[in-house]
């Protein structure tokens, strides 16, 4: 008898959170809130009550601290864990409904085949049993509930995904469709796209004018000081002086005092830029001050130095072309609008039945390559996403693709050879598996609508709310 088990497990209950499958159930926004009857009462699934005192048991079980429910009651996590709950019992209700049962002696069986509790000789060891208990801090009668509430639901997983037996059909054209070869024609789209030297100024400046709000950015006029022990105290030891005059210059920043006087008081040398937007990305000190600049006058630590700095003038303003990296820039940008353009417009044609195989060839005569793929894993040529898009298509026809490089391809679906199926296989337990996985998916999304239908959930916000306040 299970009894027998919790006359030596003489561990404290604590809240072990136990992780349980379910099927999402959307409850919020079901059936209206009550806010009359019983007030001691969170929840109403059909005619079964939720009382705060349920709720309050699952909090404590759940393992989640008070102290974390506290500092997330804005991100309603109690909404949350109601929601856990309400799905819980709603589980509960199914497996009463369908008179599913779990006995002492299943659930017995259970444990002492659990290959935490056995030795290598597959004996159940009682001295294991305990020190799992021990080690996660839990009794017996609340291990053996939780592990019966597991089974109940499993099986009830299982009835419900149970329903048919996948054909050898289906597991055979599993197999077909994801190892047929296909035979692309392709063509590199870059053959088509316009280079960035081949962009007149008349364009850029367009370009410019078109999108400046975008393209405007900050300038800066700034000057700033570096400051460590050797130029503030002397000596190059970080000691309690230079951090009391680190501390010093901080406290008259607070009180307002200006950049020069602290400069001058401190005997700093200063570095001065103006009309300074950074040219590239890196760590140096002006990139620092600049991405700083929101906020005029600071001082920041900067590996093992400080960096007062003080910003004078910001002026947004327009590219200026001139400058040959700007103008790269602006290019680049161009660039990468055009080609977009390019096949957002291929694409479009090609989902309007715009496009045909007179397009394609006229397309072709540039350039074009005979392409194989061996099956939708076979990601030698094209990244993974565009194979598994290549297999959803028909033969003669038309789509964009791309490989890991970036380069972006017309691909037409020319031929494809199917691979003979062999059932003796070891790949047919493989497809065996999938199939029925898919199946057993499909029917338990079925059955969250059936549930969605079956059950009227209702809230009382009301306790909910003095719930809130208790965590406050």
């Amino acid at each position: 008898m299970i009894s027998s088990f919790r006359n030596f497990a003489k561990t404290k209950i604590a809240g072990v959170f136990v992780f349980i499958i379910i099927i999402p159930f959307v409850f919020w926004g079901m059936g209206s809130m009550f806010n009359s009857g019983n007030t001691n009462n969170i929840a109403k699934i059909n005619n079964t009550n939720i009382s705060t005192q349920d709720f309050m048991n699952y909090l404590n079980e759940s393992g989640v601290s008070q102290q974390a429910i506290r500092d997330n009651l804005d991100n309603n996590v109690i909404e949350e864990l109601l929601s856990g709950l309400i799905s819980t019992t709603l589980l509960d209700l199914e497996i009463k409904d369908f008179n599913i049962s779990l006995t002492e002696q299943m659930l017995l069986k259970q444990i002492k085949s659990n290959k935490n509790f056995v030795d290598e000789n597959k004996i159940f060891q009682r001295t294991l049993y305990e020190k799992f208990l021990l080690t996660n801090n839990i009794s017996a009668p609340m291990f053996e509930l939780r592990l019966k509430n597991r089974e109940l639901q499993k099986q009830l997983f299982d009835y419900v995904g149970a329903g048919s037996k996948t054909p050898s059909l289906l597991v055979k054209k599993n197999f077909e469709d994801e190892n047929r070869s296909l035979e692309l024609e392709t063509i590199n789209l870059s053959i088509f796209y316009k280079q960035k030297d081949e962009f007149e100024d008349i364009e850029i400046i367009k370009f410019i004018e078109d999108n400046k709000d975008q393209l405007k950015r900050d300038y800066i006029d700034f000057k700033y000081t570096i400051i460590n022990p050797k130029n503030l105290i002397g000596i190059d030891e970080f000691n309690q002086e230079f951090f009391n005059k680190i501390d010093e210059i901080e406290n008259k920043i607070s009180q307002n005092i200006n950049f020069d006087t602290l400069i001058k008081d401190f005997d700093l040398t200063t570095k001065s830029l103006n009309d300074f937007s950074p040219i590239e990305e890196n760590d140096s000190i002006e990139n620092k001050i600049y991405s700083l600049r929101s906020n005029k006058f600071d001082l920041v630590e900067s590996g093992n130095d400080y960096i007062l700095y003080n910003i004078s003038k910001t002026e947004g303003k327009t590219p200026d072309i001139s400058d040959a990296l700007v103008k790269n820039d602006i290019l680049e940008l161009i660039f990468q609008k055009n080609k977009f353009d390019f096949n957002r417009d291929l694409i479009s044609k090609i989902q309007n039945n715009e496009f045909n195989d007179n397009t394609f060839l006229e397309m072709s005569k540039n350039s074009s390559e005979i392409k194989k793929i061996n099956s939708i894993e076979d990601d030698s040529l094209f990244n993974l996403n565009s194979i598994k898009l290549l297999y959803t298509l028909p033969l003669n026809s038309f789509t964009l693709i791309n490989d890991d490089k970036s380069n972006i391809f017309l691909a037409k679906i020319v031929n494809f050879e199917t691979k003979s199926f062999n059932d003796n296989e070891g790949s047919y337990k493989k497809y065996l598996e999938k199939q029925t996985t898919y199946n057993r998916n499909t029917l338990l999304k079925s059955y969250d609508v059936f549930l969605n239908g079956k059950y009227k959930v209702d809230l009382n916000q009301q306790t909910i709310d003095r719930v809130k306040n208790y965590f406050k």
